[in-house]
């Protein structure tokens, strides 16, 4: 098999009438350069060169190979080039996987913006609250919340900080009684998310970021797959839930959901851009991990406080 290596000293010594030269020029030595002619000469079947002891000319062979090869090592050059071009340029198609709730209502309008900025760059999205399998779906990178359990995967934070809260619309909290404690939530209509198939009703909170969590079993008469279904059902005042504050930061922003018992830590939840493989991290992943990171910050502006 043709070495690209063995090419290049070929040319190279070709064009300057010497092996000796032709390693100088590429820092190696006259014994590699002289090796890797006779190995190019043995994979070819040829003669390249015409030597004695005080000279060194191309064969006829050689003469007509050189053209050849000269233009396999400029098309070789031109492909790197164009290469390390489009990985240096923003832009290309990106596949990308949103949980639902914070895809649909606040990414999909985030990535609007990325894309009037960088009109070169494309999207094709897949909003489900059901976790992408990046090995086998055709996605370049998901956005996904909780924290990274499979170390084969690369990482890149957008809120590393968010957590779960609490919250009720201002009319629900005017009819049922007031959430005072943890145990109230009992006495309570708690609106439930699931994922594939299991139901998430167990939530669990902490008195301070070091103390091990308290778990609370809730119940309620609604559940479902889609974290946004959850979100307007508690805005429309049909319960509590207990969703990642990202998610809410308009809704609490706007009152149109309040937090309940806010001296309490809720779960955990950063949010990660996760790629396959740091192949992918390409300039236009990292604009756009950076983009976001600074518009999940925006989002969550002003809410410590509420």
């Amino acid at each position: 098999m043709l070495r690209l290596d063995d090419l290049n000293v070929f040319v190279r010594t070709a064009d300057r009438g010497s092996l000796s030269a032709a390693a100088r020029e590429l820092e190696i030595s006259p014994a590699l350069a002289s090796a890797a002619v006779k190995r190019l000469e043995g994979e070819l079947g040829l003669r390249l060169f015409a030597r004695t002891t005080r000279s060194l000319r191309l064969t006829e062979e050689g003469e007509h190979y050189l053209r050849h090869a000269r233009e396999a090592l400029r098309l070789l050059k031109e492909g790197h080039d164009a290469l390390i071009q489009g990985q240096q340029t923003l832009g290309g198609m990106l596949k990308i996987s949103l949980p639902s709730d914070l895809g649909r209502n606040m990414m999909v309008a985030w990535l609007d913006q990325f894309q009037a900025q960088y009109p070169q760059v494309s999207f094709q999205l897949s909003i489900s609250d059901r976790v992408s399998d990046l090995y086998r779906q055709p996605v370049d990178i998901a956005i996904r919340y909780g924290r990274q359990e499979d170390s084969s995967l690369i990482a890149l934070p957008l809120a590393p900080d968010n957590r779960r809260v609490l919250v009720a619309s201002p009319e629900y909290i005017k009819r049922h009684d007031k959430v005072s404690e943890l145990k109230d939530l009992l006495r309570h209509n708690c609106l439930r998310f699931m994922l594939d198939e299991v139901i998430h009703d167990r939530w669990s909170f902490y008195r301070d970021a070091a103390a091990e969590p308290t778990t609370i079993h809730v119940n309620g008469n609604r559940s479902a797959d889609d974290a946004d279904v959850v979100r307007r059902w508690a805005v429309a005042g049909l319960g509590i839930a207990y969703k990642s504050r990202l998610d809410l930061a308009d809704d609490i922003r706007s009152g149109r959901l309040h937090i309940l018992l806010p001296d309490i830590l809720g779960e955990p939840v950063p949010l990660n851009m996760l790629c396959m493989h740091r192949a992918h991290i390409t300039p236009t992943v990292l604009q756009l991990r950076d983009f976001l990171r600074a518009q999940c910050e925006k989002a969550r502006e002003g809410l410590e406080n509420n």
